[in-house]
């Protein structure tokens, strides 16, 4: 059976999760606390830079979002999340790239602010002009792909779910916003949607992370010398 090593609120295990759920495969959920847990040996063995998701699939494990998505997808074709035309999969692609390089850091400039409130102005600036690019992708489409879901909606789905929550408002963005209440009426997407609660402590976790990688950082150098 199909193993995912996850964390509920993590933006980079969320688009496997999904995909697991969108492809309706039988697999087994096993939590990480990252509080710490993804540094001990057990863990390390599967993911050597202490990294979630990691996806075990019989005697083969594999990290990093990105790479898994396509190996599920590769591996198990059945309900397809990338389009065959050309412009359809450049499209998903550019989604997923932007979303990840460019949305992502802005959420987590803006969950973590700290004391330079021009570094949050451009956070804010860098959210917005993102939502302004996948917006205008999106066009009037229901999907990045017109009717089929993607990998785009898997990856650019979760970020775009938080921005109300981070007071980026999606108002100016109407068919991304569409999309988004599209996304959110899905069965699978109701099975990872976080909680107030959960939201609360995702907040308060981002913002001790920092100190604890630092932490682990020094252990780790301090037994390698």
């Amino acid at each position: 059976m199909l193993k995912l090593y996850y964390a509920r609120p993590s933006l980079y295990a969320r688009p496997v999760w999904l995909a697991l759920l969108e492809k309706q495969l039988t697999f087994e959920l096993i939590p990480v606390d990252l509080g710490g847990q993804q540094f001990e040996s057990d863990f390390l063995d599967l993911s050597p830079f202490g990294h979630i998701p990691v996806l075990v699939d019989g005697d083969f494990h594999l990290i990093e979002s990105l790479a898994i998505l396509d190996y599920l997808e590769a591996k198990y074709p059945q309900f397809p999340l990338l389009p065959a035309d050309a412009i359809a999969l450049a499209k998903v692609r550019m989604a997923q790239f932007v979303s990840l390089n460019e949305l992502l850091p802005a959420i987590v400039k803006l969950v973590i602010p700290g004391d330079n409130p021009a570094e949050t102005a451009y956070a804010e600036f860098r959210a917005n002009h993102t939502l302004g690019f996948l917006e205008n992708l999106l066009g009037d489409l229901p999907y990045f792909a017109d009717e089929q879901l993607t990998l785009a909606e898997l990856v650019a789905g979760p970020l775009v779910d938080m921005m109300p929550r981070l007071n980026i408002s999606l108002t100016d963005y109407p068919q991304l916003k569409a999309w988004s209440e599209r996304l959110s009426s899905r069965p699978a997407w109701q099975q990872v949607q976080l909680s107030p609660e959960e939201w609360s402590s995702f907040i308060r976790h981002m913002r001790v992370m920092p100190k604890i990688w630092q932490r682990r950082r020094r252990q780790r150098m301090s037994a390698l010398s």
